[in-house]
């Protein structure tokens, strides 16, 4: 059995997020160091609580929480041969589950990768989700409203980003053109488009300086998120982890790999479930789940066994 484990970008924060890993012994480090990150509240009361779940750098930061709170349990189940990738925010997380980053280090980092992407895009600015449009379609008239195309999720899948204003007008075209669903995401920064190239050259300088750790022989094999190549020197991937804030990410470049590689059980760890559903779309013969749709750590635990 080859594991897939993929790591949820913003958009599906919800109060019961940390539900399944809140009282796990192996996820506390996790939670304590992303206390001084948040004001010196614990990330568990943050989402509990509701309020402000997606803002920029609190969605970041707790994002990456989610993503190796929900690694350390899986992890300590012993799961053997996997891959890993992240989407959008959970590329950087993905660092940390590969064994590249320790946990302190991906939360600082989130936090000031969005710090980067605030101060480079300013206000009224957005991402939208376009799907049952080909690109071929979809690229000229994102270009046309003055927008960007941010991500690329399948064929007919696409994230753009650009002033919320013109979102609204390009979604409006969208579905008059067929489009199955167009809608602005409760997003404010206009991620993986020249908007943010400021961004990508700040959060450079930090990942310089960042220590990175030789990954344990066990630890998954970490794609990048920005191409699905897989990361073996450390230099170039993290070269591609800055410019995917400004640069167009090829999320299904990335489920091709995790197919190319052998993943016959893909699970998505982080709030929500949208990268569980295309990967379904993406690999058919793959068994596929969300952790945030398992009611226990023992019945994920179990399910990874039986692939």
């Amino acid at each position: 059995m080859t594991l897939a484990i993929l790591l949820s970008g913003q958009g599906g924060q919800h109060p019961g997020m940390f539900d399944l890993t809140a009282e796990r012994p192996e996820a506390q480090a996790v939670f304590a160091a992303a206390r001084p990150l948040l004001g010196g509240t614990d990330p568990r009361d943050v989402a509990r609580a509701g309020e402000g779940l997606h803002g920029n750098r609190t969605g970041q930061v707790l994002c990456c929480v989610a993503a190796l709170a929900g690694w350390s349990v899986i992890a300590a189940g012993k799961p053997g041969r996997a891959i890993v990738a992240g989407y959008s925010i959970g590329d950087l997380a993905a660092w940390g589950v590969a064994g590249r980053f320790d946990a302190a280090t991906v939360l600082r980092l989130a936090a000031a990768r969005a710090e980067a992407m605030d101060a480079a895009s300013g206000e009224g600015f957005g991402l939208a989700g376009i799907r049952g449009i080909g690109l071929p379609a979809l690229e000229p008239l994102t270009h046309r409203h003055g927008c960007h195309l941010a991500i690329r999720n399948a064929a007919d899948s696409a994230v753009v980003g650009g002033p919320r204003e013109a979102l609204d007008a390009l979604c409006r075209e969208a579905t008059a053109a067929g489009a199955q669903r167009a809608v602005l995401l409760p997003v404010e920064t206009p991620s993986h488009t020249p908007l943010l190239a400021a961004a990508s050259g700040r959060f450079r300088a930090l990942l310089a300086e960042a220590e990175l750790h030789r990954p344990p022989p066990a630890a998954p094999r970490l794609l990048s998120g920005l191409d699905g190549a897989a990361v073996f020197q450390p230099q170039a991937g993290l070269d591609k982890l800055a410019a995917q804030i400004s640069h167009t990410l090829d999320w299904a470049a990335c489920l091709d790999a995790c197919g190319e590689y052998g993943a016959d059980c893909v699970l998505e760890l982080g709030p929500g479930h949208a990268l569980a559903t295309m990967a379904q779309a993406a690999l058919p013969e793959a068994r596929v789940h969300a952790l945030d749709a398992f009611r226990s750590v023992d019945g994920v635990l179990d399910w990874i066994r039986r692939g």
